[in-house]
């Protein structure tokens, strides 16, 4: 529904520069969908519509960069609709969505109609367009013209680019255009059959591991074809220690290359697996790792190696997820609990600040794909999202978005919450969160 004015009262305003002093504002006007003005105490105008944010932070809407919307082909998982009310109850107002659909996103006109389909949502949606044609690795995808359609970006993630010829030539095509190469780093012979972290617990448990090293490998020839060509390599959901310090060292040599991690990368550990009892909500590629790669994550969140905060929001029906573990898919839900996640790994610990947080949320995901970061000052479009970090919610079937639930954290008490998001010139509230 639209509400083109809105003013929300009793708000922090908070960015990736900082948390706005309270005592000078804590009000945020918006007329016919822009940011109109801030404030102390403005008043009500009639025909407004006023939300009583309650002490609650009003930060710019956050990106996830790496989701599955599953549509077209696979809606028995996941809708573009579904999808989004996930990412809206989540605090998410764009989302960035992978091309492992049916048929692929690897064509203008299946970039087309996910833009289209999404119109009129109040998150956005931005295709990212395949590497290879039908994600098969063996010739280039039409990557101008997704480009010219909408796409962000290129992946053919779900599988990695596993050619390196293919890849250096679409690091040099994705460069003419401005854009980059997302890839799933994963070297297929060191890594299948693989069906959890090869370590300690995957040997107590009797199961085929994927090494650590078969994420570093691809990672290392990567950034090797990053800096021969000069394209910009993205690496999806880092997930090991030798990783991010290879990111790192990169960086530092002023290679392009960017990287994000997931917050279950930097919550849970191969242990779940043991502990669940072999829980299927538990696999994920890549897998969940060690307590040191876990605080590898956050160390590399903490001093600005990796960029991005994203969920690689998985969704997969009950009827796929709930057969033995070496038999299930991978992949969890993400987008309703990675702030929570967020809060209570990185902020209640205090490894991260509110601001360098909102970078990963905010400012990063759309510095990579090229997009227009959102802000809070008069005359910019409205796009908000309403937080806090105390609010305790289960999160259960019932206030769960998504067509699937294939998520560790179903049925849990988390702390704190999306409370809800506006852009648009659309107010969504997170029913489970103000109820």
């Amino acid at each position: 529904m639209l509400q083109p004015n809105v003013l929300f009262i009793n708000v922090q305003l908070a960015d990736a520069s900082g948390v706005r002093d309270y005592n000078t504002v804590n009000s945020l006007r918006i007329r016919d969908g822009k940011i109109a003005e801030t404030g102390l105490n403005l008043s009500p105008e009639n025909g407004e519509q006023l939300i009583d944010g309650k002490g609650a932070f009003l930060s710019p809407g956050w990106m996830d960069m790496h989701v599955h919307l599953r549509e077209p082909g696979l809606e028995h998982k996941e809708t573009i609709k579904s999808g989004c009310a996930a990412a809206a109850a989540g605090g998410f107002t764009a989302v960035a969505c992978m091309p492992n659909t049916k048929p692929a996103i690897h064509t203008r006109d299946v970039v087309e109609y996910i833009v289209n389909r999404s119109a009129s949502l109040p998150v956005e949606v931005h295709p990212i367009g395949c590497v290879s044609k039908d994600r098969k690795g063996e010739s280039l995808a039409e990557m101008a013209d997704m480009k010219e359609g909408g796409a962000v970006a290129f992946s053919d993630d779900g599988d990695p680019v596993y050619n390196a010829r293919l890849m250096r030539t679409a690091l040099e095509y994705a460069a003419m255009l401005d854009m980059p190469v997302i890839n799933h780093e994963e070297d297929l012979d060191l890594s299948r059959p693989g069906h959890m972290h090869e370590g300690r617990v995957s040997t107590r448990l009797g199961l085929a591991g994927t090494p650590s090293i078969a994420e570093e490998v691809m990672i290392a020839r990567d950034i090797l074809l990053a800096e021969l060509t000069g394209g910009h390599v993205h690496v999806a959901h880092i997930s090991t220690r030798r990783g991010v310090e290879m990111v790192r060292e990169a960086k530092a040599k002023g290679i392009r290359v960017t990287t994000e991690v997931c917050p279950h990368h930097f919550d849970l550990t191969d242990e779940e697996v043991e502990r669940s009892e072999f829980d299927t909500n538990f696999k994920m590629h890549p897998p969940l790792r060690t307590a040191d790669d876990v605080e590898a994550m956050i160390a590399g969140l903490a001093d600005g190696t990796i960029d991005a905060i994203c969920t690689d929001h998985a969704p997969h029906s009950v009827e796929e997820k709930e057969v033995e573990f070496i038999y299930a898919p991978n992949g969890i839900l993400g987008l309703q609990t990675a702030w929570s996640v967020v809060v209570k790994q990185l902020l209640d610990t205090g490894r991260l600040s509110l601001p360098q947080v909102l970078r990963t949320l905010i400012d990063a995901p759309r510095t990579i794909l090229r997009l227009p970061v959102p802000g809070l000052d008069a005359g910019q479009p409205a796009n908000l999202t309403l937080f806090d970090t105390s609010t305790k919610w289960t999160y259960t079937a019932a206030v769960n978005k998504s067509k699937s639930r294939n998520s560790p954290y179903l049925n849990q008490t988390l702390k704190g919450a999306a409370l809800g998001i506006y852009n648009r010139s659309q107010w969504v509230p997170n029913e489970a969160a103000l109820s």
